[in-house]
């Protein structure tokens, strides 16, 4: 019998380890920023936590729009370029929130009285918008990227190594960012933004120009990215021939890439309340320090890497909608818990002594634990299912879609977590969230049927 193993992590095309790499700064940058976004600028800053929310909402929809932008630039010019000119331009826009109080004097005074958005809520979503659209480009160039680097048998691990490195950073930032928020809360944002600029580097020098979509079709872990770049000539006519608004649509409309990306905005509200509203929870209901959140939030990059090329390994052959059903409860056991934090937190009566504190805690660690457990099936089944469901000069749109979804879902589930909180209906939301779980496991059910085996990565490849 086969045991998961980190022999996992072994034996891809080295241009895929420097965009792990890459991964892991970038996200190291988000993570400093990650829970005390909302914090600093619900609680320091005085933004109302609905306005909050519409920011993160707004910023989620940009990237949407960016992502799709990237997903066709990727298949019409190359992965790299566009990697590298997103990580540039989101570096400048994410060190912009540092200063979210200085621009909120050049917000004309009629757009406040227009919205009922103060001046510090309008130049924060300004600023989320702008951020949002540049750093969505760069999502779909690497997992395309990663996926033509990668043949059939090792791309759900090609995925899962994004994944860890991903969390290795957060993990990183996460307490590295609380330390640092705790002595000059600004900071965390122009590292962030100074993070992005570090990765546009180590793109522009060592990841090899690939021109399109085709011209790694046969790549294998033994290839090297030169290799793959210099096959790219052959490809160029289909990279052209995609490269078009009328094959990008026919690409991003097909009825299963459309289905498995409702199905991922479903997901992504799930993934929009360890930022929004947890944290608030936490904070704000538990009374826990910046540095206490920002280190129990190390339980999710921590488990990731602990846990994710092993369990992808040991999933690899179910089927991928199985995999991500199991996702879906998991995510829907992870929402019973918040409620369980937010319930102690608002107990009438109970007052903040240390065992409400401690049991509430123990809630928000089983919440990141167990939805981390379904983030770990979630994305890199989700990413490699939406990969095969087309054609290989389709790749970078196909995932575009998915990831826009997933902003968009982010976005509707940042939104409606500070509606519920401001409202004071809290209480409301978590159930509402396990709603949408059992939603989307009907959902993936229905789309099973019209997925082949193949696509479904339900077939037999030789094991390490």
């Amino acid at each position: 019998m086969y045991r998961p193993s980190f022999d996992g992590v072994r034996g891809f095309d080295r241009a895929v380890y420097v965009v792990a790499a890459g991964q892991l700064i970038n996200v190291f940058g988000a993570g400093l920023v990650y829970p005390f976004a909302t914090v600093h600028f619900h609680l320091q800053v005085g933004i109302a936590l609905s306005v909050v929310g519409l920011g993160l909402g707004a910023r989620s929809v940009t990237s949407a729009a960016g992502t799709a932008v990237g997903g066709f630039l990727a298949d019409a010019v190359g992965r790299k370029p566009v990697m590298v000119a997103s990580m540039a331009l989101t570096a400048v826009a994410l060190a912009a929130f540092a200063f979210v109080p200085d621009l909120a004097g050049g917000v004309p005074d009629a757009l406040p009285a227009a919205t009922g958005v103060s001046a510090l809520g309008a130049a924060f979503v300004g600023v989320c918008v702008a951020s949002g659209f540049v750093s969505g480009l760069y999502t779909p160039a690497s997992h395309a990227m990663t996926a033509d680097l990668t043949d059939d048998a090792e791309r759900d691990r090609g995925y899962a190594l994004l994944k860890v490195a991903n969390n290795v950073g957060f993990g990183a930032g996460f307490v590295v960012g609380g330390l640092v928020y705790s002595v000059a809360s600004v900071a965390v944002f122009l590292a962030d933004g100074a993070t992005s600029a570090v990765v546009a580097l180590v793109i522009l020098l060592f990841v090899p120009r690939l021109d399109g979509a085709g011209d790694v079709d046969d790549v294998d872990g033994e290839d090297t990215a030169e290799g793959a770049a210099d096959d790219g000539a052959a490809a160029r006519p289909a990279a052209a021939a995609t490269g078009t608004l009328a094959a990008w649509w026919r690409a991003a409309t097909r009825p299963r890439v459309l289905a498995l990306a409702g199905i991922n905005v479903g997901f992504a509200v799930m993934y929009a309340q360890m930022q929004t509203t947890v944290p608030v929870v936490a904070k704000e209901g538990l009374g826990l320090t910046a540095a206490q959140l920002g280190t129990l939030y190390v339980v999710n990059p921590l488990a990731v890497v602990v846990l994710q090329l092993p369990l992808v390994d040991a999933v690899g052959g179910w089927r991928r909608t199985r995999g991500l059903v199991v996702s879906a409860a998991l995510w829907a056991g992870s929402m019973l818990a918040a409620w369980g934090a937010d319930l102690v937190s608002v107990s009438p009566g109970a007052g903040l002594t240390t065992p409400v504190v401690l049991l509430g805690v123990a809630f928000v660690g089983v919440h990141l634990l167990v939805r981390t457990v379904g983030e770990i099936l979630h994305a890199p089944l989700a990413s490699a299912l939406m990969s095969d469901l087309g054609t290989a000069v389709e790749r970078g749109t196909q995932l575009s879609v998915l990831e826009v979804a997933k902003r968009l879902g982010i976005g509707l589930g940042s939104f409606a977590g500070g509606l519920f909180f401001d409202y004071g209906l809290s209480g409301l939301l978590w159930p509402a969230l396990v709603a949408v779980c059992a939603l989307v496991v009907l959902a993936l059910l229905g789309l099973e049927r019209s997925v082949t085996p193949r696509e479904n990565g339900a077939v037999s490849t030789p094991r390490r």
